[in-house]
């Protein structure tokens, strides 16, 4: 069964995958609100922001990657709801396959297609000036936080590719999850806040995150932060399986 399992979710991947291969303005999209972002703060309002001695693309670079993550999860939502609808899901669930592959081929695409996106906006980011003296180490440390929060983020969003009852239902969770690194230290010191944003910040999940990836680009001391960042995407990680898997269920009973 463990056998079947790899084999049909490598075949339904293969699937998924020619989806996104076949339409690159998936992954182009999903990059140009990123990088729209990050041009304008970094010519726009970077020169009034202070951050010391750490230049602002540097300093800003961690919140925008999670910004991608966020714009391209939605687009699993997407792409699940449109299985659905089209009906092919329930054919799927008729063939004698893994049944829970169908849904793994959807967030190994995720990972991939996101992981495609991330190295585009930092290439962006490099020709802006980024520089980090990080190893190699550091740097898989840096990737593996963000693979672990994809993952996480991607199975929130097939709980509403499984249960929206429109294309803009299944979108819309990308909205307020790009919206949280703008409440968090990923743009500005969270100690440049009103009391109450200051606290919502330091205490949510991108705040850490944000913090633990920026020390790594730095080679400074991640601290606690390392800790709670992956508790967070843990966290996450196994709330949103047992809802998308509870959606699941719901939807082939």
């Amino acid at each position: 069964m463990t056998t079947y399992f790899f084999s049909d979710t490598a075949t339904l991947t293969g699937r998924t995958m020619r989806h996104v291969t076949r339409s690159a303005d998936t992954v182009i999209t999903t990059v140009i609100t990123p990088v729209a972002m990050m041009l304008m703060f970094v010519y726009v309002f970077g020169g009034a922001i202070d951050t010391g001695s750490v230049p602002y693309v540097n300093y800003m670079l961690p919140g925008i990657l999670l910004m991608t993550i966020a714009s391209g999860v939605s687009y699993t939502a997407y792409r699940l709801f449109t299985d659905v609808k089209s009906g092919i899901f329930e054919r799927f669930q008729s063939m004698p396959i893994a049944r829970s592959g169908v849904l793994w081929a959807h967030v190994v695409t995720s990972l991939a297609a996101n992981l495609i996106s991330l190295v585009i906006v930092v290439g962006v980011a490099l020709l802006m000036g980024f520089r980090s003296g990080a190893g190699v180490t550091a740097w898989l440390v840096a990737v593996g936080i963000l693979l672990l929060f994809t993952l996480a983020l991607t199975w929130l969003a097939v709980i509403p590719g499984l249960s929206a009852s429109s294309v803009e239902g299944a979108g819309a969770l990308a909205y307020p999850l790009i919206f949280l690194p703008f409440v968090s230290s990923a743009f500005v010191p969270t100690g440049t806040m009103p009391a109450p944003v200051r606290w919502f910040a330091e205490n949510q999940p991108v705040t850490s995150i944000v913090d633990t990836i920026r020390g790594l680009f730095a080679e400074q001391p991640v601290g606690d932060d390392i800790g709670t960042a992956l508790a967070w995407c843990v966290a996450l990680l196994v709330v949103a399986y047992v809802f998308a898997m509870a959606a699941y269920r719901r939807k082939i009973g």
